[in-house]
């Protein structure tokens, strides 16, 4: 039988209404095996998430403040989840427990982490799966680090013998039994962690979208969405600020070579989009897959003459941005000249005295910063085979009348990214939309 390992978002996992659409989902199908949760999500706009919840109590504690009456809103939610599915379980000892718990914890792990667990139990009950702890299995090394292989061992052992089994998202346990969690979305995290351990033909994340859009709706009017693509190019849009999952919580599955199908918990006859470690698996004829970007970047422009003969000058630049703690984006160069690419949340704080160290260990014959640089990527394995590509892009942004003020291009040629002004970056990302989906 094929193996589904399917992950669960806080959306989907909001109130009994959505309970029931994951049983729907999870018993509909016999190779989803394996179901990781995460907490509670909102209700609705005004809604709080139960994670937040959770970690609010914890602060209180800490502040030697009462808790108890956010505690009790956030039992009072579960308790009502059990009761509007009508199930056979009694969650109070389990709340009281958490309850005492956060008062004595010295660390927000503890209880950030109950969210999940209790959610976990719940949907154990209601599918009648097994429940698998995630403490148990999932394993951080003493200074706090996920042990990946470690993991993977007590995991894939753990999981053969279950056929069917919820395990929570989010947290694992440190050598000494302690509660350790994942930054947030770390369920997402522990769904791949899953899914490579099982081995899965498939990891499937439910989420409340229909998979990924090929550009920001806030900017292109129902944009399609993407079919396929690969870890490759999710890597980079989600570089480049799409709102993507992060590269930590994709690359188990990615290093595994395991599938990912984002789907939609409210729409599920919704192919929704698969990610693939194989671009040969992809049969998607698109030029494109995506198209993202974001604002607030500085451009840092260094002039020297001779500068390609000059032995380490580069080095000195960067050595002069590492000594500050300020990471660069991109480094498009010529023969005399040097440009790099910065956020201005990196510089901001270390600007005059960046400046000053590239002048005494660079001597430049001119150095200058030029803020408001927003910048665009245009993503796609397909551009490499297609020739044209890069007309096709910079004709789109001149007839808009967008002027290009950087250029830059892996050498996979997966991308191509451009530098604009701000104020140009909606207007961009739409020319390039239509230039490559509505004109196709």
């Amino acid at each position: 039988m094929n193996i589904k390992v399917a992950k669960f978002g806080g959306s989907s996992l909001a109130d009994a209404k959505q309970f029931a659409r994951v049983r729907e989902i999870l018993l509909a199908d016999r190779s989803r095996r394996f179901a990781v949760p995460s907490a509670p999500g909102k209700r609705g706009p005004d809604d709080i998430k139960i994670t937040d919840m959770l970690y609010q109590c914890f602060r209180m504690a800490q502040l030697g403040q009462s808790f108890h009456s956010t505690f009790d809103q956030i039992a009072d939610r579960y308790l009502d989840i059990v009761r509007d599915l009508k199930l056979d379980l009694d969650l109070k000892p389990e709340l009281d427990e958490v309850r005492q718990h956060i008062g004595e914890a010295k660390n927000p792990d503890y209880a950030a982490s109950r969210g999940e667990y209790l959610n976990g139990l719940i949907l154990s009950a209601y599918v009648g799966w097994d429940f698998i702890d995630a403490a148990e299995v999932v394993k951080f090394d003493r200074q706090g680090a996920f042990e990946a292989e470690w993991t993977n061992e007590l995991l894939a052992s753990r999981l053969k013998k279950h056929e069917y089994g919820v395990i929570p998202g989010f947290y694992g346990s440190l050598p000494n039994g302690d509660i350790r969690t994942f930054s947030r979305g770390g369920s997402d995290i522990s769904g791949a962690i899953v899914a490579r351990a099982a081995g899965a033909d498939v990891y499937e994340n439910w989420k409340d979208v229909s998979g990924f859009l090929m550009a920001d709706p806030k900017i292109v009017k129902n944009p399609k969405y993407i079919d396929q693509l690969t870890y490759r190019e999710l890597r980079e849009l989600s570089y480049m600020g799409a709102e993507v999952f992060n590269e930590e919580a994709v690359f188990p599955v990615h290093k595994a070579g395991i599938p990912t199908n984002i789907r939609n918990t409210n729409d599920p006859g919704h192919p929704g989009t698969m990610v693939y470690s194989d671009g040969d698996k992809c049969t998607s004829q698109s030029i494109v897959t995506g198209i993202a970007g974001h604002k607030n970047f500085t451009l840092l422009s260094i002039e020297k003459a001779m500068m390609n003969a000059e032995l380490g000058f580069g080095r000195r630049v960067l050595q002069a941005l590492e000594e500050f703690g300020v990471s660069f984006e991109h480094l498009p160069t010529g023969i005399d000249t040097m440009s790099v690419i910065l956020s201005n949340s990196e510089l901001e704080a270390h600007r005059d005295e960046i400046m000053e160290r590239i002048e005494a260990t660079c001597h430049p014959d001119s150095i200058d910063l030029s803020a408001g640089l927003a910048l665009v990527a245009t993503v796609g394995r397909g551009m490499v085979k297609t020739p044209g590509t890069a007309a096709r892009l910079f004709t789109a942004l001149a007839q808009a009348g967008i002027n290009v003020r950087m250029i830059d291009q892996g050498s996979s040629e997966l991308n191509i990214i451009v530098g604009i002004d701000e104020a140009d970056f909606e207007r961009a990302v739409r020319a390039i939309y239509d230039a490559f989906v509505v004109l196709t």
